[in-house]
C-alpha cells in the first residue's frame, strides 16, 4: 500500500501525534495559526509532492492539501509502520514567492 493511503488511514483512525516542532509551527504561522482540523484536512484531501524514502526514523513525505474553506497547507509526514502511526513533523501554509501552484519549489 502506498505511503499516502497509509497515512491516510492513520488520520482517519486518530492514529497520528505532532511534533513540538510542528505545534510551534502552527501556532506562530504569519499567514495566521493553524487549527488542527486544517491539518487533518489537507491531508485527506492532499497528494504527495515530495517524498523523503530515507528519512530516519521513518520514511516521510510532504504533502499538499487544502482546508474545507480553501487555505492551501503543507504538512511533513513520517509514517511508523511499526506502529501504525503518523508523525506530522511540520505544517505550515506555502508562500506563493517560494513555491508554484504551491507544488513546486521555485528557482
Amino acid at each position: 500500500m502506498e505511503i499516502l493511503e497509509q497515512i491516510v488511514k492513520c488520520i482517519q483512525a486518530g492514529n497520528y501525534f505532532y511534533t513540538w516542532h510542528a505545534r510551534d509551527e502552527m501556532e506562530t504561522e504569519e499567514l495566521g495559526e493553524i487549527r488542527d482540523q486544517e491539518v487533518v484536512e489537507a491531508i485527506l484531501s492532499g497528494k504527495i509532492i515530495e517524498d523523503y524514502p530515507e528519512d530516519k526514523p521513518y520514511p516521510s513525505c510532504l504533502i499538499y492539501g487544502r482546508t474545507s474553506e480553501g487555505r492551501p497547507l503543507h504538512a511533513v509526514c513520517a509514517y511508523a509502520a511499526d506502529v501504525v502511526q503518523v508523525i506530522i513533523i511540520t505544517a505550515y501554509e506555502p508562500s506563493p514567492d517560494q513555491w508554484i501552484d504551491f507544488e513546486r519549489r521555485r528557482g
